[in-house]
């Protein structure tokens, strides 16, 4: 069976985003992969994170993965900083890694933007670290979004610099798992911005934790246009707002783009957000509801990380003795 790893930074306040482009499409996975599936606590701390929320939010997401129908004993679920392979690979691969992959980075370039002298060497070297992620489990698949491709092509490039310089075949070379609809969910204020945690408006997103009411009050006030829905999704160009709740839609009902414009060509907003309205309620209310009674039940949680760490490094620790001795490393 092939393996996936996947992980979702701990940073806090995950939404509808997070589930529709990531975590949703983990339970799918399940059946047919070994997954692994962390809490990348070590990529939060790129950027300073408060010690109690950063354990908070560690919780979060792994309520978050099993709120959403991850099954801690199908798939493992742990930590990143509980296995000490991620660490010892991610050091390894600094030195295997090239300063031009890493200077072509376009997203260390926009969280440092203006500032990047004053960013950490963490962030510079994050692409390093997962690529360490997901190859200390010689991960054959990785689920991907679109923000996150050129990692993964840093991480082939990697292994295959890896696999030369050695002479042997030690890592594969992963390949992306990309989903269809709202893969990239924008804000509900802005449909040109991505949602996010950091906007500064709550109506801008809809939260993991949110209940029914909430998310039935966010998109009645979710911004939209004038114009009724078109016929095709080639009219959704230049209306950012229209094709995000289309791509909600089409991404909660199992359905494209094209299947929900036949169904609701010509009608006005004042049809297509209660009706959006009633199926993110009957999909998404449940998780929330989870996530909370989760949430409040940290020692349950707490189990599932420990057992789940103990269940990757079982994983782990042979590949990185395996590293160590072909490198050269004495008393691997």
């Amino acid at each position: 069976m092939s393996r996936i790893f996947s992980g979702v930074q701990p940073t806090g306040n995950l939404h509808l985003g997070n589930y529709l482009g990531a975590i949703r499409n983990f339970v799918g996975l399940q059946d047919d992969y070994e997954c692994i599936y962390c809490a990348v606590n070590m990529h939060a701390i790129t950027v300073w994170q408060d010690p109690s929320e950063l354990r908070n939010n560690t919780r979060e997401v792994a309520a978050a993965y099993l709120a959403a129908g991850v099954d801690p004993e199908k798939s493992i679920i742990f930590a990143q900083s509980a296995v000490h392979a991620h660490a010892e690979l991610a050091w390894i691969f600094n030195c295997v890694a090239r300063i031009g992959w890493l200077n072509r980075m376009t997203q260390f370039k926009e969280k440092a933007g203006k500032n990047r002298e004053n960013a950490s060497l963490g962030l510079y070297a994050y692409p390093s670290l997962m690529a360490a992620d997901i190859l200390a489990y010689k991960a054959t698949h990785v689920p991907v979004g679109e923000d996150q491709k050129q990692h993964l092509e840093l991480t082939r490039d990697i292994a295959q610099k890896f696999n030369n310089d050695f002479g042997k075949e030690v890592f594969p070379i992963v390949e992306p798992l990309i989903f269809g609809e709202a893969t990239r969910v924008m804000s509900l204020r802005d449909g040109s911005k991505k949602m996010s945690k950091s906007d500064p408006s709550d109506y801008s997103r809809i939260a993991l934790t949110d209940g029914r009411d909430d998310i039935a009050r966010k998109l009645k006030k979710a911004r939209t246009d004038a114009d009724p829905l078109p016929e095709t999704v080639d009219g959704l160009e230049d209306r950012p707002e229209a094709a995000n709740l289309v791509g909600i839609y089409a991404a909660l009902s199992g359905q494209s783009k094209a299947d929900v414009l036949k169904e609701y060509a010509g009608s006005q907003f004042s049809v297509f957000k209660p009706a959006l309205t009633e199926l993110a309620v009957e999909k998404f209310g449940p998780v929330g509801e989870e996530m909370k009674r989760l949430m409040a039940d940290p020692a349950y949680v707490d189990d599932v990380l420990a057992k789940g760490a103990v269940r990757a490094s079982a994983i782990a620790n042979p590949i990185i003795k395996e590293v160590k001795e072909i490198v050269g490393f004495l008393g691997a």
